[in-house]
């Protein structure tokens, strides 16, 4: 998804008066937009007639069609295609994977019954959903819920991430375009400068902006209404986020890992959208290796289809899954080649620790924040290391993977 803006510069190199007064407050408000003092009532203007454009923007005239989640059926809805009328079906995405409505989103059962009542009361009222805000760690659907959610509510899903909201005029123009009850969802909304959370405060409270116009002793403000509208922000790391945005959502909800069963099904789900044919124990051994995230339950199958494809394989079974995803590293709990490599140094090269995690990233040549951020983390939900005030040792059950991995070989 691409961001497509034309520039507020090249709009103003277009008058033809440069000695227009309204010309030269428009470039005096840019001007002062850029340098951090504020919202320029001559950059409002342009903001406004331009085509600030983001993903699934609203359209203007000579626009083509918009996109909406309800445009395009799901390939496993089983009704007849294009290709009934001799058109060529669509390419099958990644996209195309993503359940599309609540009834399909297959685990976080809790999630689902909260945001259901929330989303049946909505449309009762007739009125636009209250804020929420989903956290966790990565691949677990916070962007799939939010398309979901549109779905569900019979609306558009504007879809962009904060750190492409660096200035003051992107965040306004997309809030600006907004129609009534549309959704918008921020990813990693925790990256928002403070300057685009000042903007978002009151409107999300009082669907309203707040805007400077000019500076110094003859600045002002002025309050610009919006359509009401969602905001479903989206973040890794929940505390990070400031206690007034934080605070502003109604809905605060966690995903938690899948477990074996959801991910199952979810494998299952997938293979039968992407035309594998894989028995139930296949579909088993890629749930158990995918560290209970679907996002990596779907990148392992797409690496077994790989494999049958070129082997010639017809039905996949769970000998083949292993076969596959050995030559990947991808052992039978879910560790690659970096976490069993940190495992094996802990073990052999300091009999189990404790070791600092700088003298970790030193000997097997990764940054410490690599390790911290991106090895450690499953290690430590599966009990196999541990984290002390004098540094990192291997577990009981660290060292019992270890053995019977050097068994299996």
């Amino acid at each position: 998804m691409a961001i497509v803006s034309s520039g507020s510069g090249t709009a103003r190199s277009g008058r033809s008066k440069p000695g227009d007064a309204a010309a030269k407050a428009g470039v005096a408000a840019g001007s002062a937009e850029s340098s951090g003092a504020g919202l320029g009532a001559g950059s409002l203007a342009q903001t406004s007639g331009l085509k600030q454009r983001l993903v699934d923007p609203a359209p203007l005239p000579g626009d083509g069609p918009a996109f909406s989640p309800g445009d395009h059926p799901s390939p496993d809805l089983g009704a007849e295609g294009p290709g009934a009328a001799g058109v060529e079906a669509p390419i099958l995405r990644e996209d195309s994977l993503r359940p599309r409505r609540l009834a399909d989103y297959i685990g976080q059962r809790e999630l689902k019954q909260v945001l259901g009542i929330a989303v049946e009361a909505t449309l009762a009222r007739q009125e636009a959903l209250d804020h929420v805000l989903l956290y966790g760690p990565p691949g677990l659907g916070k962007t799939t819920m939010a398309l979901v959610l549109a779905e569900e509510l019979g609306v558009r899903c504007r879809i962009t991430s904060a750190p492409a909201l660096e200035r003051p005029r992107d965040i306004v123009g997309l809030l600006i375009n907004l129609q009534p009850q549309e959704l918008l969802f921020i990813d990693e909304i925790h990256r928002l400068n403070r300057v685009a959370e000042e903007i978002l405060y009151p409107a999300m409270e009082d669907f309203r902006l707040d805007l400077t116009v000019g500076k110094g002793t003859t600045a002002r403000t002025r309050s610009l209404e919006i359509a009401p509208f969602t905001l479903v922000g989206a973040t890794t790391r929940a505390g990070s986020l400031s206690s007034p945005l934080r605070d502003r959502f109604g809905l605060i909800q966690r995903l938690e890992f899948y477990g074996l069963e959801d991910l199952q099904a979810i494998v299952v789900r997938a293979a039968g959208l992407l035309q594998v044919d894989l028995d139930g124990a296949a579909a088993l051994e890629v749930a158990r290796r995918c560290r209970g995230t679907p996002r990596i339950a779907n990148r392992l199958l797409r690496r077994v289809r790989d494999v049958a494809s070129v082997g010639g394989h017809g039905r996949i079974g769970a000998a083949l899954v292993d076969q596959a995803l050995s030559l990947h590293r991808v052992d039978g709990r879910g560790l690659d080649a970096s976490d069993r490599r940190l495992l094996t140094l802990l073990q052999e090269g300091y009999g189990g620790g404790p070791v600092g995690l700088d003298t970790l990233a030193a000997a097997l040549g990764e940054d410490s924040a690599t390790l911290e951020a991106v090895v450690e983390p499953f290690l430590l939900q599966q009990g196999l290391l541990q984290r002390t005030p004098r540094g990192r040792v291997i577990t009981e059950a660290g060292r019992a993977h270890l053995a019977l991995g050097e068994e299996a070989a």
